[in-house]
């Protein structure tokens, strides 16, 4: 079940296939998902509750191919923090989101100016055009493609995510911080 989202997830529109014809549906979406680090949840949480073994964590984790993966923009691992820190980051001030959506929005004009679309809808001749960063930023992104493994898809995804973020800066090219932020991005289950 899982599968059937790579191709709206790579291409914003869905095919179905009957008998003797064939439509295309607008299929582009925004997927927001979270999954357990291992079948009981507890997987590095400081008071040792998971009992799991690795072998029963990564086989968990292997739910997700690495064909679905590589259609995820940004993985990040979030992990469980203690009452009293939570209750502290209740209380703190964080940027209001106001302010977020306007950044966003300067942003996704400056894509629309530069290249008449967002980045996520940039082909890989495009990306390679708009999205090439720095010296600095390239080596790290080649760098980091070797040491974990990414697929041509992944690196072009990552690439996309660094202009993003440099966008969101209000930088012209993306830089090696960029490219740095974007790699973290994407490392939650390529060094597990």
């Amino acid at each position: 079940m899982l599968e059937t989202l790579r191709e709206p997830l790579e291409t914003g529109a869905i095919t179905i296939s009957r008998a003797a014809w064939q439509t295309d549906f607008p299929a582009a979406c925004q997927l927001v998902a979270a999954m357990n680090p291992c079948p009981c949840g507890w997987r590095g949480d400081p008071s040792g509750r998971c009992r799991c073994t690795p072998e029963a964590a990564a086989r968990y984790r292997r739910k997700l191919s690495g064909p679905l993966l590589d259609r995820i923009d940004i993985q990040i691992e979030i992990p469980a923090l203690p009452p009293v820190e939570i209750a502290s980051r209740a209380s703190a001030p964080g940027e209001s989101s106001a302010a977020i959506a306007a950044r966003v929005a300067v942003a996704r004009e400056r894509q629309i100016a530069r290249q008449g679309k967002t980045n996520r809808e940039l082909s890989g001749r495009e990306t390679d055009e708009v999205c090439h960063p720095d010296a600095a930023g390239e080596a790290l992104l080649r760098e980091a493609g070797e040491r974990f493994g990414w697929s041509a898809r992944a690196y072009y995804r990552a690439l996309k995510v660094a202009r993003t973020i440099a966008d969101l800066a209000g930088a012209s090219t993306p830089e090696a911080a960029h490219v740095a932020e974007a790699v973290q991005y994407r490392r939650v289950f390529s060094d597990q």
